[in-house]
Formats: structure tokens, C-alpha cells, sequence
């Protein structure tokens, strides 16, 4: 299990919607506390291990050409996050490392419990087995008008000349449940989810992240 003295790190989440810029704000946050003298693990959900991104080629892109059932796509989330919490999350916070995580187990919850339709508890249950007891300290909400993040994501997409990946191209209605999802993660945890409005400016987004990090971590 993961420890919980004084000297285990801190362990830090991006979740939300499409588009809110959680990689952009996690890489601008890792910036900062680089900067101010700790060392910070950058992960990613699925992914994060040579496990996790085979399974992540599997699940945003169809590299086995084979249809994934719903129950299927949840476990090979867990199994993503498993490898990921017992190889690179649990050695770093047990070391004195902070872990800024693009995405992590509510994601789960939102997408395939909410979005899916499965059974948010369930889902709560499988995600309990998985992370090993590594909850996250903290965890930004961003969360944005799904018109905008859609845009956003266009304008990325044609950027790089990618396609949209599998989850990007389910229905609005999906994405709409996604996101209640994730509002009603949010005040089921208000201890630990800080929702940010990401409809503004990414400097102003990233200022109010830093200043809730540096309250509530001891920065």
C-alpha cells in the first residue's frame, strides 16, 4: 500500500472533457515545481509503461482490428493502471517524488461508467483494486463548454494531421454524460477536486493551479 508520511510525495491529477488542455497544464505545473527544486514524474492514462501503451494502441486506436467489448475496455484500463501505479507511482511517491498524472482512475469512472453506462460504484470498485491505494492528492477539473473543447480539439487534430482517436469520435450525447461525470466526481470528492474553468486563458488557468498547489501542498 502507499505510504503516507511525511516523506512520501505528492501525487497530482488532470482530468476533464476534451479540449480543457490537461497535457498543456500538467507540463506547465511540472515546469514550475522543477523549478522550485522537486523532482517530478510525468505519466499518462492509459500509458505511462511499455504495458500501459500497448494497451493505450489498443484502446485509442484499434490496432488489434477486433471490436472492444464494454467490459473489455474497462478491464484493459484497470490493467493500464495497475502497471503504472505498481512501476512508476508507488516507487516515486515512496521516494520523495511527485507524480503529475495526465488522467488517472476517475476518467474510468467518468468515461466508461457515466459515458458507458455502467455502474459508477462499480467502476469505483475496480479502480480501488487497481491503484493500490494510491489516491491522489490532488485533482484539477478542467472543465470547459463542450462547443469549446471540440473546437480546441479540431484545430489540434488538423495541426498535427491526426484523426480523431476512438473515444474522441463517440456521440455528443457520451460526452455530455462524461462531463456531468465528472461535476458529480467532484463534489462526491470535494476534499481533493479543484474544478478550474478552462474556458479562459491557459496563463490564467495555470496561475490558479499553481497558487491551489502551493496552498494545499505546503509549497
Amino acid at each position: 500500500m502507499a505510504k503516507t508520511d511525511s516523506r512520501r510525495g505528492k501525487f497530482i491529477t488532470f482530468e476533464g472533457p476534451e479540449g480543457g488542455g490537461k497535457t498543456t497544464q500538467a507540463k506547465r505545473l511540472i515546469q514550475r515545481l522543477e523549478t522550485a527544486g522537486h523532482e517530478v514524474i510525468y505519466t499518462r492514462e492509459p500509458g505511462g509503461t511499455p504495458t500501459g501503451e500497448a494497451i493505450r494502441n489498443i484502446l485509442q486506436h484499434d490496432t488489434t482490428g477486433e471490436e472492444i467489448s464494454s467490459a473489455a475496455e474497462v478491464l484493459l484500463f484497470a490493467a493500464s493502471r495497475a502497471q503504472l501505479v505498481a512501476h512508476v507511482i508507488l516507487p516515486a511517491l515512496d521516494r520523495g517524488a511527485w507524480v503529475v498524472c495526465d488522467r488517472f482512475a476517475d476518467s474510468t469512472t467518468a468515461y466508461q461508467g457515466y459515458g458507458r453506462g455502467f455502474d459508477p460504484e462499480q467502476m469505483l470498485a475496480i479502480n480501488g483494486f487497481a491503484i493500490d491505494g494510491a489516491t491522489p492528492d490532488l485533482t484539477f477539473l478542467l472543465d470547459l463548454d463542450l462547443d469549446e473543447g471540440f473546437r480546441r480539439l479540431a484545430i489540434r487534430h488538423q495541426e498535427k494531421a491526426s484523426p480523431l482517436d476512438r473515444i474522441e469520435q463517440e456521440a455528443r450525447s457520451f460526452h455530455e454524460r462524461v462531463r456531468q461525470g465528472y461535476l458529480d466526481l467532484a463534489r462526491r470528492y470535494s476534499d481533493r477536486f479543484r474544478v478550474i474553468d478552462s474556458m479562459r486563458e491557459e496563463d490564467t488557468v495555470h496561475q490558479d493551479i499553481w497558487e491551489c498547489v502551493t496552498r494545499e501542498c505546503g509549497l
